[in-house]
């Protein structure tokens, strides 16, 4: 009996050990997200980039403007299709003249099943205005629903392809794919667009600074 107690024992503090240390870790890598102070980026999309279901503090523009302590602007309207965020894109791009543009769209044309190789259209033209007046852009993979879990559609790989631009494939699907990440079965909660908004960071943080002319 006292051997099994020694053994929890040692058990549970090995696990407190073990989070202790990864908590650690990601407080070491948050504080490695780093760009040029002055930078303003300007992230455009729909309910996704809005923030849906948290606060406007939770969104994940909000907390990519936490992490990298720079002005990050929230452009994203609930419900819009490619087409619509394709016809208000320009105003917000000369108003605003960002650094950098994070395109975060295509969600609700593949919810509602729309023709997908025009939503490739829109979105390549998107990124080719932003390009035209020298703006870095970071295209966000959006994932649809495949058989058996969440999968990035290939249209987005071809965009990035196509233009020479980075791409973030990989927040939005662990999210997805996790019931604890989410607020329902398309949004994530605060849990979930804190991951989005350091999956970013991390991707702007190791290119943006050496992409720039």
């Amino acid at each position: 009996m006292q051997v099994f107690n020694l053994r929890t024992i040692i058990l549970v503090l090995l696990i407190i050990i073990g989070i202790n240390y990864w908590r650690m870790n990601q407080e070491v890598d948050a504080g490695m997200y780093s760009l040029p102070l002055d930078t303003k980026i300007l992230a455009f999309g729909d309910s996704l980039t809005l923030g849906y279901g948290v606060s406007k503090t939770e969104s994940y523009p909000s907390k990519l403007s936490e992490l990298l302590h720079v002005e990050v602007i929230n452009a994203g309207v609930s419900g819009e299709l490619s087409e619509q965020g394709l016809l208000r894109l320009p105003h917000l791009l000369e108003i605003h003249k960002p650094d950098i543009l994070i395109l975060c769209h295509g969600a609700n044309d593949i919810l509602k099943r729309r023709d997908l190789s025009k939503t490739k259209e829109n979105l390549s033209q998107m990124v080719f205005m932003a390009k035209q007046k020298g703006i870095y852009v970071l295209l966000v993979g959006v994932p649809s629903y495949e058989i058996l879990s969440f999968s990035v559609p290939s249209f987005y790989y071809e965009i990035a392809k196509e233009s020479g631009i980075e791409m973030e494939d990989t927040s939005l699907k662990k999210i997805l794919d996790s019931d604890s990440l989410k607020s329902d079965q398309v949004h994530p909660n605060a849990l979930g667009y804190e991951m989005m908004s350091k999956y970013i960071a991390k991707v702007l943080s190791e290119n943006y600074t050496s992409a720039r002319p």
